[in-house]
């Protein structure tokens, strides 16, 4: 009989890489971890990890147990679900993950509700961009990411991951008052020799807003990068930059820029909802993903 706390470390070990990260994601040291994998090297009969430069890798037979772990696992999480739902009340803890545009918008429309709808229930949110949260969540650190896609940049989609569209959030060029555009181009063309704001280099929306920019003809000068959605809006209001502003921002105020739609369509990026396989049916993410399309419901009525 294999160990299923054993077999839960090398499916950790597959997805972290390292002993050391498994270490730390699971709060034990790097030898107590390599001592249980030794265990369940004994209790399979074969090698499990075998030296790969300065690393460890698995080996063919491990990849086989790691397979079989993850149907175990999820038969499992697919046992605590059926405990969850013959309970009267919701209980536990959902760890959920979400980009600053929805943590600032429909996150606290969610938590307002389930705290009031499930007071047992405790919600844990962090910031964490979309790829990144994707492959916590295969790590199972997360139990729901809320995630962002962009034109043109599809995030892939592991076949251990289950998604449900939210909603689309049009995004739009937001400018210094003062600065007249040209109807012709909506403006593109005309902020060839302005400063840009725009979120660090490799991410989905800088590769996006930069092709943007070169459709119009033109290369952007970004001046200031930050992933902080509130810092791109502050230098557009001072006057310092240029930008592209979701919809999203202005959930609970009128633009405080002026605003221009894009020519290029689509203009919209997708908000979407994962879970790891067979999780998406626990009693307590299903409330939480349902009351975040209720939140996008909530503000369906918000026209820039």
């Amino acid at each position: 009989m294999f160990d299923l706390h054993r077999l839960k470390l090398l499916r950790e070990f597959k997805h972290r890489g390292t002993l050391s990260a498994v270490a730390v994601a699971l709060s034990y040291s790097p030898s107590t971890i390599s001592q249980q994998l030794s265990q369940l090297e004994r209790e399979v009969g074969v090698r499990l990890l075998v030296p790969d430069g300065r690393r460890l890798r698995l080996t063919p037979q491990a990849e086989i147990l790691v397979g079989h772990a993850e149907v175990i696992l999820r038969q499992v999480t697919a046992a605590e679900s059926d405990i969850a739902r013959s309970m009267e009340e919701l209980i536990g803890t959902v760890c959920i993950s979400a980009f600053q545009t929805v943590n600032l918008s429909l996150i606290p429309i969610m938590l307002t509700e389930l705290k009031e709808l499930h007071p047992g229930l405790r919600v844990e949110v962090a910031q964490i961009d979309s790829e990144t949260a994707l492959r916590t969540m295969l790590a199972g650190d997360l139990d729901l990411v809320v995630g962002e896609e962009y034109p043109g940049h599809p995030i892939s989609r592991s076949a251990e991951l289950e998604r449900v569209e939210l909603s689309v959030d049009r995004v739009r060029l937001a400018h210094p008052a003062g600065h007249r555009l040209s109807p012709d181009t909506r403006g593109m063309a005309d902020l060839a020799g302005r400063a840009w704001v725009m979120e660090p280099s490799g991410c989905a929306s800088r590769q996006w807003a930069v092709e943007l920019c070169r459709d119009a003809g033109f290369e952007p000068d970004v001046r200031y990068e930050t992933s902080d959605i509130m810092m791109h809006l502050r230098l557009v209001e001072q006057g310092h930059a240029v930008a592209l502003l979701p919809d999203l921002l202005w959930f609970e105020q009128p633009p405080t820029v002026p605003l221009r739609p894009l020519v290029r369509r689509p203009d919209t990026r997708k908000l979407f909802t994962a879970t790891q396989r067979g999780n998406g049916e626990h009693p307590a993410v299903a409330a939480c993903r349902d009351s975040l399309l209720r939140a996008v419901h909530a503000l369906a009525d918000i026209s820039i």
